[in-house]
């Protein structure tokens, strides 16, 4: 771009006003950015300071751009890359740039389908046992369930059967607490110095090294035994590094595994537990998956086949995760300026994209706001997969994708060939924090 070229960027939220609504965006965002796209259009803008802007979109080509087409201009942001980083380690979500690729190669062949189908099997006997004692006949809390049964499979996955009940409630525990309070350090920059002069900055970063102090003593007991276990924490332990053949030291490992148990946890949770009330309200779409269920049942006994044939039941996942995609929002930072579109946009520009909103935007899809899996089977599929952004897009997807699949398909699998659900409202209430977080879905299971 040239030196002299005007910037401008999409039609501009006033700062007031954006201040004036700063304690309901902090409590909900979504209602906010609703009421600003339908007033601005599918992108808007706010100046901050003199120079620093900030875009919101739902927009797809600027979406595909910041993701994909120059994705190499585009850093995640400080949010993530210093407020998460403070917490969870230099990992694959937080860390940018040669760093972030040097890692991404080593630890994407742990993730290949092939090794994926190795941890089907205890995968398998998890969910089965996590599931064994829902209530029947009678209203059930479903987040706390699919949070339980969701951190158990990352943790029996990462490290089999190897860890102690106490320290595995213990990670959850942590886990959960950090990110109650990142969300408050992000949503209320202001109160950053009560934070600090509470103790509640001292408290959590203590908490956070008590974390790796149990995953480092994990690590380091699995490395002097003579143990060859099929989890992933050994699949970790075998990557090697392409220019110098060595594997992660013990803190990166340590990094690494925090990550994965946050990314694979909760975000499996939330959309478990949108599917589940989805289908509670949908009897026609349950009957069809349980009718798909008994199809590959009968149609093979080996689990990575039947899980293979689960076509609607990945349409049905599909379909979920667009209305309430659990990693709902995503943020990036140019390093040089550039143009999208119209838009002339400077150094340091920190875009949102809100792929809540983009999966919800009328432009791009009909009827959005109505639960239709069928748009993701046939040819529908290919017009939905443009602007579907459940894991991500583009060098930076979400590296989980194939195991979440698994574990969802397992899971729906389980439930409802034993189980008729019913969803106690038609309404659901979630609290978008890092991730979209579902609040007081209630269920009755009743026996098929």
């Amino acid at each position: 771009m040239g030196g002299n070229r005007k910037y401008n960027y999409p039609q501009k939220l006033s700062i007031i006003r954006f201040l004036l609504d700063a304690e309901g965006i902090r409590k909900n965002p979504i209602p906010y950015h609703e009421e600003y796209f339908a007033t601005f259009g599918d992108s808007f803008s706010i100046k901050v300071g003199f120079s620093k802007y900030i875009v919101l979109s739902r927009d797809n080509e600027i979406a595909q751009h910041i993701l994909q087409k120059n994705q190499k201009n585009y850093y995640k942001s400080k949010f993530q890359s210093i407020y998460l980083s403070k917490y969870l380690g230099k990992g694959l979500l937080t860390i940018n740039g040669d760093f972030w690729l040097r890692q991404r190669r080593l630890i994407q062949p742990a993730f290949h389908k092939q090794k994926m189908n190795e941890l089907v099997v205890n995968m398998q006997l998890t969910v089965k046992d996590e599931l064994s004692g829902l209530l029947k006949n009678q209203k059930v809390d479903l987040f706390p369930i699919m949070s339980e049964l969701a951190f158990n499979v990352v943790a029996k996955s990462l490290f089999n059967f190897s860890i102690s009940e106490y320290k595995l409630q213990r990670i959850k525990y942590i886990i959960e607490e950090v990110q109650n309070f990142l969300i408050k350090e992000i949503r209320l920059p202001h109160k950053a110095w009560w934070f600090s002069i509470s103790g509640q900055v001292r408290k959590h970063l203590e908490l956070s090294k008590e974390n790796d102090n149990i995953i480092r003593e994990i690590v380091q007991e699995r490395k002097h035994s003579d143990l060859v276990v099929s989890d992933l924490l050994n699949m970790l332990l075998e990557t090697r590094y392409e220019d110098t053949g060595e594997g992660m030291s013990l803190e990166q490992l340590v990094d690494e595994i925090k990550i994965l148990f946050i990314a694979g946890h909760e975000t499996t949770a939330n959309a478990l537990t949108f599917i589940l009330h989805l289908l509670g309200n949908h009897p026609e779409i349950q009957q069809r998956l349980f009718d798909e269920f008994t199809t590959v049942e009968a149609e093979s006994n080996n689990i990575i086949e039947q899980l293979q044939k689960m076509v609607y039941t990945n349409a049905v996942i599909n379909e979920s995760m667009r209305l309430y995609p659990p990693a709902w929002i995503t943020d990036r930072e140019n390093l040089e300026e550039d143009s999208i579109g119209n838009f002339n946009l400077k150094k340091g520009t920190l875009i949102g994209v809100s792929f809540y909103a983009l999966h919800r935007n009328p432009k791009y899809w009909k009827n959005p706001d109505v639960f239709d899996p069928e748009r993701f089977l046939g040819e529908q599929k290919k017009h939905s997969m443009q602007y579907f952004y459940p894991f991500g897009a583009g060098p930076r997807m979400c590296i989980g994708t194939g195991f979440a699949i698994y574990e969802m398909c397992l899971t729906l699998f389980h439930i409802v060939k034993k189980y008729r659900i019913t969803s106690c409202s038609d309404k659901i209430e979630f609290n978008p924090l890092i991730t979209l977080k579902p609040v007081g879905v209630e269920v009755i299971f009743t026996d098929r």
